[in-house]
């Protein structure tokens, strides 16, 4: 929040040509893969070594291999990040948009089970929490004359080679001349949060939760990528590969 912080504030106190920022997204996209990429070290060490996972107590002793889910419950990990992000939105909006969660299930053992992957669930909860807040925002604001809010559907689909998440809002969209913006550090939709509120979590404001969540998808060779229907809504798809030896 400090970081993001300083770049609005280093946004509004110069003027800052195209190079400069191309630099400054360069910079910060390397700077905080490697902050993912040392605190999963760290903290992947800290649980294989240092006897965490001994004193966890009951089925956690054994479900983990350091912070990776070797067997990742998926949907769980949605409606997580869905009531932790509704709860926000309760907050600002007093209301929020129902889910639905639909499984593309191939096979008898995913339809039983759900789809599982191998993964590190604080991972997937960040990208999904970063999404559901931006949809939230979105439907609430674009529905304001209504009572009745369409529901944020997410679909899970397993491949031969990637498992793809991708949440659909009807929030309005995101116009073509903005799409070129969402990733960047220096860009938000919404406005900058207030500094006298430094007790209040923001549901949005500070720029740093779609690039964030980009870095987050790509230390697994995955992706996140957003289609936007002007008018209508915009959907949010995750890539994770479905192979544990990718």
């Amino acid at each position: 929040e400090t970081m993001a912080q300083g770049v609005l504030e280093l946004k509004d106190s110069h003027d800052i040509d195209h190079h400069t920022e191309h630099s400054i997204q360069y910079f910060l996209d390397r700077f905080y893969m490697s902050r993912i990429s040392i605190r999963m070290l760290i903290n992947q060490h800290t649980l294989l070594f240092g006897g965490q996972l001994e004193r966890a107590p009951g089925p956690n002793q054994s479900k983990y291999i350091g912070c990776i889910d070797p067997h990742c419950d998926i949907v769980s990990v949605i409606k997580d990040a869905y009531e932790n992000a509704r709860f926000l939105c309760d907050q600002y909006y007093l209301s929020s948009p129902d889910l639905i969660i639909q499984e593309a299930q191939h096979n008898d053992v995913e339809q039983e089970h759900g789809i599982r992957i191998v993964y590190v669930p604080s991972h997937m909860y960040h990208m999904l929490f970063e999404l559901f807040k931006n949809s939230m925002r979105a439907v609430m604001e674009y529905h304001t004359s209504s009572d009745i809010y369409p529901p944020i559907t997410v679909t899970v689909s397993k491949g031969k080679e990637d498992i793809c998440l991708k949440m659909s809002d009807r929030g309005g969209g995101i116009a073509r001349s903005t799409t070129d913006h969402i990733f960047k550090y220096m860009y938000s939709t919404a406005p900058q949060p207030s500094k006298s509120d430094a007790h209040t979590v923001p549901l949005a404001g500070y720029g740093y939760g779609l690039p964030i969540s980009r870095l987050y998808a790509r230390y697994f060779h995955g992706d996140l990528i957003l289609l936007s229907c002007e008018g209508y809504g915009t959907d949010a798809v995750i890539y994770m590969k479905a192979l544990s030896n990718e």
